[in-house]
């Protein structure tokens, strides 16, 4: 979780697709962080191939892109080893579409991955929901999700792959990143903060 004695946000960049979206939202979030906590944080975002050893050492870890996702043999097995020890990854489809290339191509790697009904629905009474902020019923809706643009729907759970009963791989078709893809500084003219339930994720990893 910490690279140094700082939280660091991790993107992990990986072969195929595009993985580098959303290039405001890690700052968006680490100021969430600095506002409404104590957890000292790292300011720069941190980037580790998924084909690296380096991976092992950031616990928390983000992954997206609107692409094919198809891991080489090496990304395939330093992901496996890094959630099964541990790690917690959470992705975004930034299509917010479950018929996409993305989600599809995503969905086909974690079951090659780690089984074919490895990723499931969570409730929306897991304590993801309850970790720091309060969502009683279940993950926020984004803006994105109605646009005309993906599937149209409102997707009113998210998925993860567990391990021993802690989320080592949640999975969102919600596009949380294009949602808090803005300059912090905006925030303030939001009638609500939109990126409370991003550090409800990093706050539930963190005391995996």
């Amino acid at each position: 979780m910490r690279h140094g004695n700082k939280f660091t946000f991790t993107r992990i960049s990986y072969h195929s697709g595009d993985w580098d979206t959303d290039q405001r939202m890690p700052v968006n979030l680490l100021n969430s962080l600095i506002e409404y906590t104590t957890i000292p944080v790292n300011p720069q975002e941190r980037v580790v191939a998924l084909d690296s050893e380096d991976i092992f050492s950031a616990p928390f870890c983000y992954l997206s892109g609107h692409k094919l996702v198809q891991f080489n043999a090496r990304e395939q097995a330093n992901f496996k080893k890094y959630v099964q020890n541990g790690g917690f990854v959470f992705v975004d489809d930034c299509n917010h579409d479950i018929d996409g290339l993305f989600a599809k191509s995503f969905e086909n790697q974690m079951a090659t991955t780690f089984g074919q009904q490895a990723l499931r629905k969570i409730p929306n009474n897991h304590e993801l929901y309850r970790s720091f902020f309060t969502f009683e019923k279940g993950p926020p809706p984004t803006s994105f999700e109605l646009n005309g643009w993906g599937d149209d729907l409102i997707h009113d759970y998210l998925k993860a792959v567990e391990i021993n009963g802690r989320i080592g791989v949640l999975y969102s078709n919600k596009d949380y990143g294009c949602e808090w893809d803005y300059d912090f500084r905006n925030k303030r003219f939001m009638a609500e903060d939109n990126t409370k339930f991003g550090l409800n994720i990093i706050l539930y990893a963190m005391q995996a």
